[in-house]
């Protein structure tokens, strides 16, 4: 994947490239590249990248410019798996699921955890009561409350951040409710609940399960399109993605994939989604038009969540077996570079700054 550039089209192309984002306005086998150098368009931005390194028992805090990992806190427990950055971007919420993978054998983590990212210490936490194994962590776009998968509770718990007292309860009605996405309106949730192949809508206004969608006999992760119209997961059994209909709340086709899909995220243009395929080492490139794979990009070992920048310039893979984080340009889907991170490199968030 290393390429060599002659610099004066390079600058060029560059600045051309950089009035395009500027102007853009929007609202996610080892590879032979340098860990250093500018990211694609990031003078224009101002935050940071967070990663959960699960073997570190850390959240790790990149600089998107130098492409370092400047600071790492460690959680305090064992071990956070997700990560999300409050809207202002000031704190980090981390979940403590656990020592084991979803369905497995293991410890039952019982807490969530805040950091101050200016000040790189945990200043919060919130305590649930028992083991429920809290995973993925989601602010609601309206009502500002955090949303947290509580697996054996087979819910989603809602949490005041301000207080940092749980409010609610959403029963997914399912087991192993892993994974959650939530519509820009806010008005609805989705859940991948891995064991079952199923997916919960809730309604998160009167916190309750509307439908369950049977979707394969196992699933991972779950995504949905900038305009809430589709949902995505993929077949744990077979290498495909299921495309969900969200208004039909069912099945609408079947895309095959290259390998077995994991996490998923879509460019803030509605153009692509980015695809994580562990098993082969690549991130796959689905157009969202043609509903065809438009694009594989070599990775490190172990691609698992992918989250696109803000301005949608830029696509970063976590790299769980490789200590690495993947920055991919979007513009032409190029590994630009790799991002040392902690061991077990796996949840992904943007954190923007004011």
């Amino acid at each position: 994947m290393q390429r060599s550039y002659i610099l004066l089209p390079m600058i060029f192309a560059y600045a051309i490239f950089g009035y395009a984002i500027f102007g853009y306005a929007i609202f996610g086998c080892a590879v032979l590249l340098p860990s250093s150098g500018a990211s694609p368009a990031s003078s224009a931005l101002r935050g940071v990248l967070l990663v959960a390194n699960k073997g570190d028992r850390t959240i790790g805090i990149i600089d998107p410019e130098s492409g370092q990992q400047v600071a790492t806190v460690a959680e305090g427990g064992n071990t956070g798996h997700e990560v999300i950055a409050s809207p202002d971007g000031r704190f980090a919420y981390v979940p403590i699921y656990g020592d084991s993978g979803v369905g497995m054998p293991g410890s039952d983590g019982s807490n969530l955890v805040v950091i101050d990212i200016a000040s790189r210490k945990v200043i919060g936490d919130v305590d649930f009561g028992h083991g429920v194994r809290p995973h993925c962590p989601v602010f609601g776009p309206k009502d500002g409350l955090l949303y947290v998968t509580t697996e054996l509770d087979n819910a989603i718990a809602v949490i005041d951040p301000h207080s940092l007292k749980i409010v609610g309860s959403v029963s997914t009605g399912r087991p192993e409710s892993h994974m959650l996405a939530i519509t820009r309106d806010g008005r609805y949730g989705y859940t991948a609940n891995v064991g079952s192949g199923t997916i919960s809508v809730l309604d998160l206004a009167a916190r309750k399960s509307i439908d369950v969608i049977p979707v394969a006999p196992v699933i991972q992760r779950i995504s949905l399109s900038v305009d809430g119209r589709l949902a995505f997961t993929s077949d744990h059994t077979k290498p495909q993605l299921a495309v969900i209909d969200t208004s039909t709340r069912k099945v609408k086709s079947w895309i095959p994939l290259p390998a077995t899909g994991y996490g998923t995220a879509a460019t803030p243009d509605g153009l692509w989604l980015v695809i994580a395929l562990p098993a082969v080492r690549q991130v796959a490139v689905l157009n969202l038009k043609s509903m065809k794979i438009e694009h594989t990009i070599d990775v490190p070992a172990a691609p698992q969540e992918v989250v696109i920048r803000p301005d949608g310039a830029v696509a970063y893979v976590s790299c769980d077996a490789s200590h690495k984080i993947a920055e991919l340009r979007t513009s032409d889907w190029t590994v630009t570079r790799l991002i040392n991170a902690g061991a077990g490199a796996d949840g992904l968030a943007w954190a923007e700054q004011k």
